[in-house]
C-alpha cells in the first residue's frame, strides 16, 4: 500500500471548498423541494386517536404523470413535506415513553423493535452524524423485514431494494398506493432515494432533513399495523430469516487491535490527511468515538461510507473525470465501490485506481466487499442481513486498520515523519503492506488442499487390526492390485520431478516413493507461493472452480476413511462385524496405504496446475476445452 517512502501523496483536483457531495438536483430534491409548500398539515389527520395511521390522507399527497401510470416524484416530495414536518413535530414532543407505547410495538414486525427507540434518541441528539446514521440502520432493517413479508407470498426475494418496492407480493400485503408512498423516500432513483445516497457515501452531516427519518418511523409503524391484519384475515404466520454470521473469523485478522494510542493519533490525521473531505470530518470524529465505545456496527457503517467517499475522491481524479465525483441524476449510475473496484472503467478505458492504490490494498478491499467467500460486510449491513447487536469486533478493527493507512498515504511528510516514530502505526503499515487476498478462489484453493492433506495426515494414527490377525489370503489377494498402483504412482511422479518448477528450495528426491514428510513439504512450499489473483479472466475462474471440487471430494474421501476406519475397528474389537463387513473392513485396510498415496499425489497434481493457473489464458479455445475435460 505505501512505498518506501511512506506512501503516494496525489495533488487533488478537487479542493476542501465542496460543500456538498450531491449534485444540484439531487440537493434540490433532498434539501429544499420538501419545503417549498407552506401550508400546514395536522397530525389528527394522519393518525387517529387509537394511533391508526391513516394511508388514505398520505395517498392523495402521491401525484402521477399525465398517463396515471408513473408516480411524479418532483410534486409527490414537495406535497409530502408539510406531512413529513407534521410527523417530525408530533414524534419531537413526546416523551421516550409515549413513544416506546405508540409506535415501537407496532415496529416489531421488523424484528429490530430495539432500534426504534434508539433513533427516537438521535432525533433529540445534536450529535451530527445521528440522523444519517440512524436512516442506514433505519432503511437497511426496512429492506431485511419488507423482504421477510415478501415470503409469505413469493419464493425468491430480490437482491435490490427497488425491485422488492415495486414487487407485486408487496402490493398484495400493502396496497399499491402503500408502496408508491415508501418509493417517493427509499426505492427509487427519481425520488429522495435516501437509502442509496446514504450508503454510498454522499451525504455530509446534518445534511438530511430530520423530518425524513421521523416520517420513516412513523410509515414502518403504519406498515406493522397493515401487516397485523393481513396476516389476520390469511393466517400467515411471519418468519423472520436468520441473520448472517461472520465464519472463519481468524482469515479476517491480518491487522492487530486498534489501541487507544492509534486511535488518539487518528483524530489527528482526520483533520491533516486530504483523504477526508473537510465536510465529513464529524464523521469521521463519529467512527472514532463510536469505537472507543464499542459500538462496533455503528462504526463500521460510518466508516464504510466514508471509506468509499475517500475512494470516490480519488478515483475521479486519477481517471480525469472529476464530474463522477458527486451523485449522478437518475438516469445515470452512481460512481460507487463496484464501479471503482473494477478493472476497466467501460470497453475502453482503463480503470487507474487500483495502479494507484496498489495490489495489496486492492486486494484487501476485494476481500472486504467484494468475494462471495469473504465478509462482504457492505452488502451484508446495508441489506439488514447482520445483527446490529452482536457485530464482531474483529471486523470493524480491520477495516479501521486499513483505513488509518490509507489515511496516512495523503498526509505531508512532517505528519507522516512523526507518525512513523510511533510502533503501533509502523505495524499497521507494515500489516498493509504485506496483505494478501484471503478470500479470492485461489487462497481458498491453497486452504483446501492443505486441509485436506491436514486431514490424510491422520491416518497413521487410526487404530489397525494387526496384521497377523488378517488372513494371509486377504493380503495376497490385494497385493496384485497395490503393485500395479504402486507402479502407477511411481511412473508419475517421475514425471512430476521432470516438469518440476524451480524454487529457492532443494527439491532433490522430493517425490521419492512411498510419500514422506519430503511430499508434504513441497506441498506447502507451493501453497506459499504468490499467485496473481487481481481480475483473473473467466477461464482461470472456470479452472479453479474445477480444482475446488476435486479437492472438496479428496478432503470428503478422507474424511470418510477415518470415520469407517474407527467405527469398523469398534466393531471388530466387539466382534459385531458380519462375515462380508469384515472381509470389505479387511480389504479396506490393505487398501489404505495406497490410498494415501493416491490423494496425497492428487493434491500435489491440483497445486502443480495452481501455480500454474494463469498459463491457460495462452490457450486458444480448442485448446482449452480440451484442457478442461
Amino acid at each position: 500500500m505505501m512505498e518506501e517512502n511512506g506512501r503516494f501523496q496525489l495533488e487533488m483536483s478537487i479542493t476542501d471548498s465542496i460543500t456538498t457531495c450531491l449534485s444540484p438536483p439531487v440537493y434540490d430534491m433532498v434539501c429544499r423541494l420538501g419545503f417549498d409548500t407552506k401550508e400546514s398539515c395536522d397530525i389528527n389527520s394522519l393518525v387517529s386517536q387509537h394511533g391508526e395511521i391513516c394511508w388514505k390522507i398520505l395517498a392523495e399527497c402521491i401525484c402521477y404523470t399525465d398517463s396515471g401510470e408513473n408516480v411524479d416524484y418532483l410534486k409527490s416530495v414537495s406535497l409530502l413535506g408539510p406531512v413529513c414536518e407534521a410527523v417530525h413535530t408530533h414524534i419531537y414532543s413526546l416523551t421516550k415513553a409515549q413513544f416506546e407505547v405508540r409506535y415501537t410495538f407496532w415496529c416489531q414486525w421488523t424484528n429490530f423493535p430495539e432500534l426504534f427507540p434508539e433513533i427516537f434518541v438521535a432525533l433529540k441528539s445534536l450529535q451530527p452524524e445521528a440522523i444519517p446514521l440512524s436512516l442506514m440502520k433505519l432503511t437497511s432493517c426496512l429492506e431485511r423485514a419488507l423482504g421477510n413479508v415478501f415470503l409469505l407470498i413469493g419464493k425468491e426475494c430480490p437482491f435490490l431494494l427497488r425491485d422488492l418496492l415495486v414487487s407485486k407480493e408487496l402490493a398484495e400485503v400493502f396496497g399499491q398506493s402503500v408502496m408508491n408512498i415508501l418509493r417517493v423516500f427509499i426505492g427509487s432513483p427519481h425520488g429522495l432515494n435516501l437509502r442509496n445516497i446514504l450508503w454510498h457515501g454522499f451525504v455530509s452531516p446534518k445534511e438530511i432533513p430530520p423530518k425524513y427519518c421521523s416520517m420513516l418511523v412513523f410509515l414502518t409503524a403504519g406498515l406493522g399495523q397493515l401487516l397485523k391484519s393481513y396476516l389476520q384475515q390469511t393466517n400467515f404466520a411471519l418468519v423472520h430469516r436468520p441473520f448472517v454470521t461472520f465464519t472463519n473469523l481468524k482469515d479476517l485478522i491480518i491487522f492487530p487491535d486498534i489501541n487507544d494510542e492509534v486511535l488518539s493519533v487518528v483524530e489527528e490525521l482526520i483533520k491533516k490527511s486530504t483523504f477526508v473531505l473537510k465536510i465529513m470530518i464529524p464523521f469521521w470524529e463519529a467512527i472514532v468515538m463510536k469505537f472507543r465505545s464499542h459500538r462496533y456496527a455503528d462504526c463500521i457503517i460510518l466508516l464504510l461510507t466514508q471509506l468509499e467517499t475517500g475512494l470516490r475522491k480519488i478515483f475521479t481524479e486519477v481517471n480525469k473525470c472529476p464530474k463522477r465525483f458527486l451523485t449522478a441524476e437518475s438516469t445515470a449510475f452512481y460512481t460507487t465501490f463496484d464501479e471503482m473496484l473494477a478493472k476497466q472503467l467501460n470497453d475502453v478505458e482503463i480503470n487507474h485506481l487500483p495502479f494507484f492504490l496498489g495490489e495489496s490494498a486492492m486486494e484487501f478491499l476485494w476481500d472486504f466487499l467484494n468475494h462471495q467467500e469473504g465478509p462482504r460486510v457492505r452488502d451484508h449491513l446495508s441489506h439488514g442481513e447482520v445483527n446490529l447487536n452482536d457485530f464482531p469486533k474483529e471486523v470493524t478493527n480491520q477495516l479501521l486498520a486499513f483505513s488509518i493507512v490509507l489515511l496516512f498515504r495523503f498526509v505531508g511528510e512532517d505528519v507522516l515523519s512523526v507518525s512513523m516514530e510511533n510502533v503501533s502505526i509502523r505495524i499497521l503499515i507494515s500489516c498493509a503492506n504485506r496483505y494478501c487476498s484471503q478470500f479470492h478462489p485461489v487462497s481458498q484453493l491453497k486452504k483446501k488442499i492443505l486441509h485436506c492433506e491436514k486431514s490424510i495426515k491422520i491416518w497413521p494414527q487410526l487404530p489397525l487390526v494387526p496384521e497377523e490377525q488378517i488372513p494371509e489370503a486377504t493380503r495376497l489377494e490385494s497385493s496384485s492390485e497395490v503393485n500395479d498402483c504402486d507402479n502407477l504412482i511411481i511412473k508419475i511422479s517421475s514425471e512430476l520431478q521432470y516438469y518440476m518448477l524451480q524454487s529457492d528450495h532443494n527439491f532433490n528426491n522430493l517425490l521419492d516413493y512411498p510419500p514422506t514428510e519430503n511430499w508434504s513439504l513441497l506441498l506447502h512450499e507451493l501453497c506459499s507461493r504468490h499467485i496473481r489473483t487481481l481480475y483473473c479472466p473467466r477461464s482461470v475462474l472456470e479452472v479453479l472452480a474445477i480444482l475446488q471440487k476435486i479437492s472438496v471430494h479428496c478432503h470428503l474421501v478422507s474424511d470418510q476413511i477415518i470415520a469407517t476406519t474407527e467405527v469398523r475397528y469398534k466393531q471388530w474389537v466387539q466382534k459385531t462385524l458380519r462375515s462380508r463387513q469384515r472381509q470389505n473392513y479387511l480389504r479396506m485396510l490393505n487398501s489404505i496405504k495406497l490410498l494415501s498415496s493416491v490423494l496425497q499425489l492428487l493434491l500435489l497434481l491440483i497445486t502443480m496446475e495452481l501455480v500454474s493457473i494463469h498459463i491457460v489464458n495462452e490457450k486458444n479455445a480448442c485448446e482449452y476445452q480440451q484442457y478442461l475435460k
